[in-house]
Order: C-alpha cells, then sequence, then structure tokens
C-alpha cells in the first residue's frame, strides 16, 4: 500500500508538470470510481485534476482504448498489458510514438472483485476494506479480518501475466515488477482442452447461448479500433444482429482472427462482459496459437512488423504441407 501511495504522488506531480510546462495536452488516467474498490477512468486538461489521480489494486481498464479517439499530445497511465496494446496501435499506424507519453506502472496484479465475493460470501458493497501487503491480501467484514494468498483473488490474466512493468515507457512511477506466473491462470483452458470436441461444443453453446451481443468486449478492447465492425455490415450480412448462439459464435472467433497477434492478454473483454462469459479461454489460446506458430507476441517491439504484414519463406515448412 505504501508503494501505491509513493506511486501515486509522484503520477500526480509528473502529471500534472507535463500539463503545465505544455508537452501533453491530455492526461489518461485513473480516478476513484463512485462504487466501493473502483476506479475510473479519468481525461483531463485541466492540471488541477491531477490531484485526483490514483493508483491502487483495482485499475482494471486498459486505457491504450483511448488512444485512437483523441487528438493531440497524451500522457497516459499504463501497466505492462496496456503498454503492450500501445505498441500495437504504433506498428499498425493507428498511434504516433511521438505523441505519446508514456506512465508506466509496474504492476503486482489485480483484485478480481468477483473472486473476492466468492471466497467471502459477501457482495463488495459488504465488505469494509480491501488491503494488499505483499503476497496477502486482507479483507475486513464485519469488523473481523480474512486473509487469503493473493493468487486467490487475482484476475486470471494477472495471474499469466508475461510483463507486469511495462516495456515501452517514458517515466517509470515505481521499481519493476516480477512476472506471478501461476499455474491457475490457464485451468479454465485446460479445463476446455481435456474435453472431447462433442463436449466442448456444448460448453459452448451453453456459454454463448447467455450473450446478448452488447459488444462489450469488442468496446473495450484496445486491439478492435475498426472504424466499421463486420457485424454491422448488412451488404453482405455476415453475423444475424439477433443474439442466437450460432451467431454469437461466429462473431467471437471472427473477431479472435481479427485480433491475431494484437491480442496482448489484457483481459479486459472477459472483465467487461455483463453475463460473465469466459471470453478469456478463446483468446489466450489464440493468443498461444500464434505464438506457437510464428514465435510472435503482441506488443513487444514497436519496430517491428504486424503479425500479418510480412512473410518469412520458413514459415511455409511447418503450415503449409
Amino acid at each position: 500500500m505504501l508503494k501505491d501511495r509513493e506511486m501515486e504522488q509522484k503520477l500526480r506531480n509528473e502529471a500534472r508538470t507535463l500539463l503545465e510546462q505544455g508537452k501533453v495536452d491530455w492526461i489518461i488516467g485513473f480516478e476513484a470510481g463512485s462504487l466501493k474498490f473502483s476506479t475510473t477512468p479519468l481525461i483531463t486538461k485541466d492540471k488541477n485534476d491531477t490531484e485526483r489521480l490514483v493508483i491502487n489494486p483495482f485499475i482494471v481498464n486498459n486505457l491504450a482504448d483511448f488512444l485512437t479517439g483523441i487528438k493531440g499530445r497524451v500522457g497516459i497511465v499504463v501497466k505492462g498489458c496496456d503498454s503492450r496494446s500501445i505498441v500495437s496501435l504504433i506498428q499498425d499506424n493507428k498511434v504516433v510514438r511521438e505523441d505519446v507519453v508514456i506512465l508506466g506502472v509496474p504492476c503486482t496484479g489485480l483484485i478480481d472483485l468477483s473472486k473476492v465475493e466468492k471466497l467471502t460470501g459477501k457482495y463488495r458493497d459488504e465488505l469494509d476494506d480491501i488491503t494488499r501487503q505483499g503476497n496477502k491480501v486482507t479483507i475486513r467484514v464485519n469488523g473481523q479480518k480474512k486473509e487469503f494468498p493473493a493468487t486467490d483473488v487475482l484476475f486470471d490474466h494477472c495471474l499469466a501475466c508475461e510483463l507486469p512493468t511495462p516495456k515501452e515507457y517514458d517515466i517509470l512511477l515505481g521499481e519493476p515488477s516480477s512476472p506471478i506466473a501461476n499455474p491457475l491462470a490457464q485451468e479454465s483452458i485446460e479445463k476446455l482442452k481435456q474435453m472431447t470436441p462433442e463436449q466442448r461444443w456444448g460448453a459452448w453453446e451453453k456459454e454463448l447461448s447467455r450473450c446478448i451481443r452488447c459488444y462489450a468486449c469488442r468496446n473495450v478492447c484496445p486491439a478492435c479500433f475498426c472504424q466499421r465492425c463486420f457485424v454491422e455490415e448488412t451488404e453482405p450480412q455476415w453475423v444475424f444482429p439477433a443474439p442466437r448462439w450460432q451467431d454469437n459464435l461466429m462473431f467471437q472467433i471472427i473477431r479472435n482472427i481479427h485480433v491475431a497477434g494484437r491480442c496482448t492478454d489484457c483481459g479486459e473483454c472477459e472483465r467487461a462482459c455483463p453475463v460473465n462469459i469466459p471470453l478469456r479461454s478463446l483468446t489466450r489460446e489464440m493468443y498461444d496459437i500464434v505464438d506457437e506458430l510464428f514465435q510472435f507476441k503482441a506488443g513487444m517491439d514497436k519496430d517491428a512488423p504486424p503479425l500479418l504484414t510480412h512473410y518469412e519463406e520458413e514459415e511455409a515448412e511447418g503450415i503449409f504441407r
């Protein structure tokens, strides 16, 4: 908690200085949300608003998603996975590196409130406090404290994070963090792999039948930046607009193909889903397939060409037979 407060104060000072010196036109960061244990994106040009910036275990949004819609120079607060999304946008010529000042936050993992609720049997607004100290998370309920290993309450994508410290940054706000590399991160994916094709098909039919096609997964994803999405096309109509499960499946499959080589496993699609469909089971599997076939991880090198824009002759040896 002390480290968070120190980073928070440094962030406020750096953000204010950037605006005062005219080095950026906008600051994008996090401020306290209206609900308990929540934050919300803060986008401001006012130097006084920088006092509202926060850093805590609940800064869940991938703020890179806002970069393609803002004109001018931007100072942006990013975690490791968010910085990779920015690098991917730079590779796709959607963001100009010189127009972004990256304020890097070394991340030790974010707390998944749905896991906390499950462990405590209480809704988040019934909890008094949640604090993290190293590898332990302490939850206070009705004046009593309960302690859990941090790995029990962190998001799955945090447990699998390969780059908790931003690789691309201009200002690093704290000391570098190490990956957690917890096998629990892949548990849901491994369960699907162990099923027969028929069982897996049935599992996805059950999950995607709950989809209301709100497109929160698409709208929150920095890699989904098309001006017009294929689901909105009517000539030809690729997907029926009503949320039938087969069309929901088609939408998710095509979306995953579109973001192949751009997805950084930030977990935003699954977090934003209002009906809790385990979308990361699809996106992470695509992430791993891309790595296996092409030895390519999204957002690692801004000078590297995007995945599907270059070709190496030896790639064909293992793919086309």
